[in-house]
């Protein structure tokens, strides 16, 4: 990777960072534009060492410009990198400096909506390449619960139609997992990489934007909202919104709930849940429990007490 322009005492550690993130297929252009401000920003400051101080004054100033904390992985995760290849010494961005995260209530989408929404992803009509993906894009999400994020990261070589799984490589928290697939969510894979394969036979990612590039947030947002759109469904006026992580939601709901209905042990079923659906802490997969609307009946004790450590490879059903 070269061409990004940095010209700050750590614009070689840079480009290396890019490089090795870009091998993992998360080089999105919101890390590179942010690392690039750091970047000129050391080079006005002639800042030359990766300490707290040049970190944290960086951070400080751009957080009085933008407002906005979100951006504050990217050089957290710069600075664990710097530690783990080049310095032991760089200094890793403090968590006192994020802020509390209040979790959005879900949108809880029912069936019939979900039927809806395919009908309208096969039937889009689009001159970019989501008249191709958009109902395998979404498929991954709801048949099997990954972030829109990981769909957006996937490489080709992750996605094994052969022996039907997906291999999610260095996902949030640096978490890696191997999903199985079913027949359908194969066959919509096997289709959308036909067509795309046609027309961007060297493509980096699974699903493309139109110029063969990763796929952005604001891309797959719009694509959900148009096909949500067009299929007639309704919008609420006000509060809960749908949007593409509702399938993830859904996908939780669905599992814990065919769980109930079948009388498993859906305490001792957690645990593979959590780890499906790549949870660093089972607190995350809790989560469900307490935002559904009619969750578990007559499970009102769920032990928290469960160890992650004898826990297999994910494969259920």
């Amino acid at each position: 990777m070269s061409g990004r322009a940095f010209t700050s005492a750590f614009a070689g550690d840079l480009e290396a960072y890019l490089a090795f993130k870009q091998n993992m297929g998360h080089c999105d252009t919101a890390r590179v534009w942010y690392l690039r401000q750091f970047d000129a920003w050391c080079a006005e400051h002639d800042r030359t060492v990766f300490d707290q101080a040049t970190v944290e004054g960086w951070v400080a100033a751009e957080l009085e410009r933008s407002g906005r904390r979100s951006w504050m992985s990217y050089i957290r995760d710069f600075g664990r990198w710097l530690q783990a290849s080049r310095s032991g010494d760089a200094y890793v961005l403090s968590g006192r400096w994020i802020a509390p995260r209040v979790p959005p209530r879900p949108y809880l989408l029912s069936s019939w909506q979900i039927e809806r929404f395919f009908a309208g992803a096969a039937a889009l009509k689009s001159k970019s390449p989501w008249r191709w993906q958009a109902v395998a894009f979404f498929t991954l999400m709801h048949s099997c619960g990954l972030r829109t994020g990981e769909v957006r990261s996937l490489q080709p070589r992750q996605v094994n139609l052969g022996d039907g799984h997906v291999d999610i490589v260095w996902s949030k928290g640096n978490r890696s997992r191997t999903l199985p697939l079913t027949t359908e969510v194969s066959g919509a894979l096997a289709a959308c990489d036909r067509a795309l394969s046609a027309h961007f036979p060297s493509r980096g990612t699974f699903f493309v934007s139109a110029a063969g590039n990763q796929v952005t947030p604001e891309s797959a947002g719009k694509a959900f909202a148009r096909i949500w759109d067009e299929a007639g469904l309704a919008r609420p006026p006000g509060g809960r919104q749908p949007r593409p992580y509702s399938f993830r939601h859904h996908f939780a709901y669905a599992c814990l709930e065919r769980w109930r209905r079948q009388g498993k042990d859906v305490t001792a079923m957690l645990p593979y849940l959590s780890r499906y659906m790549g949870h660093a802490t089972f607190e995350s997969t809790y989560y469900y429990i307490h935002t559904s609307p009619d969750f578990l009946a007559g499970y009102d004790q769920i032990t928290r007490e469960q160890s992650q450590s004898l826990l297999p490879e994910v494969g259920f059903g």
